[in-house]
């Protein structure tokens, strides 16, 4: 049986601050936020915070996404799974300056395949997916997957997290369907710390910045993944290693 279906959020004053951590400063952090906080409730492991996450990210042939062109700069479509799951999830994220809005869609990973029909049945509860792939033109370019820890917390705006990501590894996507094997490292030994909250940033946080002097980087794992492929990439990707913008120095 899938998971519930289709989940829709729209969440005014939503900030997630990301941060580039070296790898030893990056296990001080996971020691430090697991003597905190509580674990993710869908996390496993030793702990019961850890997953795995492997997600297809979407672009069209000109690499709108990467370069934010017009209204690619607001919205990001992709595709992600946990583990070994047969289910993916549908999802889009599209965020302005006070609003963060997602919708997601759990599908069966074997039904994958039926996005690229041109028949798809109105019925299917991806179709809506399926429908802004076609309008925008958007395709797969990369496969992104990473170990990550994930706690929560709530304060009085909401629910919070902290997640830290490493492990981090790309490969080339041309299909609609999750690849098996080891990928390019997406950044050398490093972490991804992310901090989501609302409104304002709950005190554990701020102590968390402040005790480790951590300073907030313009991250984002896809951007990553294409400039780790970019030599392996066809089309429109020869002069985006100077598009880029990524700072790629840990805090």
């Amino acid at each position: 049986m899938l998971p519930l279906t289709e989940t829709r959020e729209i969440r005014d004053y939503a900030f997630e601050v990301k941060f580039l951590i070296d790898p030893a400063l990056g296990q001080r952090i996971r020691e430090w936020t697991r003597d905190r906080l509580p674990p993710d409730p869908y996390g496993a492991g030793p702990n019961g915070d850890e997953y795995r996450i492997t997600t297809l990210y979407f672009d069209t042939p000109d690499y709108d996404v990467f370069r934010r062109q017009r209204s690619y700069a607001r919205s990001k479509y992709r595709i992600r799974r946990y583990g070994q799951s047969d289910v993916a999830f549908l999802e889009r994220k599209m965020r302005t300056s006070t609003l963060l809005s997602k919708r997601r869609t759990a599908v069966a990973l074997e039904d994958l395949a039926s996005l690229a029909a041109d028949d798809l049945s109105a019925e299917w509860p991806g179709v809506w997916f399926q429908r802004r792939l076609a309008v925008r033109g958007l395709r797969p370019h990369c496969q992104v997957s990473y170990q990550r820890m994930a706690r929560v917390g709530v304060d009085e705006h909401g629910p919070f997290r902290v997640t830290l990501d490493d492990q981090l590894t790309v490969k080339p996507a041309d299909d609609l369907e999750f690849v098996a094997g080891a990928g390019a490292p997406l950044i050398h030994r490093g972490f991804i710390l992310e901090l989501k909250y609302r409104v304002t940033p709950p005190a554990i946080l701020k102590q968390l910045v402040e005790e480790f002097a951590l300073n907030p980087k313009r991250v984002s794992k896809y951007r990553l993944g294409v400039l780790a492929l970019v030599d392996r990439l066809a089309g429109g990707a020869s002069d985006l290693r100077e598009a880029n913008t990524i700072e790629l120095r840990y805090a």
